[in-house]
């Protein structure tokens, strides 16, 4: 009923940037919050950075300052800018998002398939 497709991972010099991007389709009514969330091998997945419908964000603390995440509310999209990455930025990203499909009166949680961050010289 929902799909959530991501694009934009890749390899980056430490210190560039890149721009992610999910788009959220399908049945859907509602939008509550998006977000990202990355897994770096042998690591539990991690917050990295949220925002709700009514724009409020929520950064996890080693990305403060340097990743910005922001959405299309027309397009379902939610974008997430990293610049000045880091090799520990490394990980595979996760778009997420929690909505209301037609016809529920629930909210569920989402996920894209991933997309790959490769931070190295």
């Amino acid at each position: 009923q929902v799909q959530l497709v991501e694009s934009g991972g890749g390899l980056v010099q430490p210190g560039g940037s890149l721009r992610l991007s999910c788009a959220a389709s399908g049945r859907i009514f509602s939008i509550d919050a998006m977000g990202w969330y990355r897994q770096a091998p042998g690591k539990q997945r991690e917050l990295v950075a949220t925002i709700t419908s009514g724009a409020s964000t929520n950064y996890a603390d080693s990305v403060k300052g340097r990743f910005t995440i922001s959405r299309d509310l027309g397009k379902n999209t939610v974008y997430l800018q990293m610049n000045s990455l880091k090799p520990e930025d490394t990980a595979v990203y996760y778009c997420n998002a929690v909505l209301r499909v037609v016809l529920s009166t629930k909210t569920n949680a989402y996920w894209g398939q991933g997309t790959q961050v490769t931070v190295s010289s």
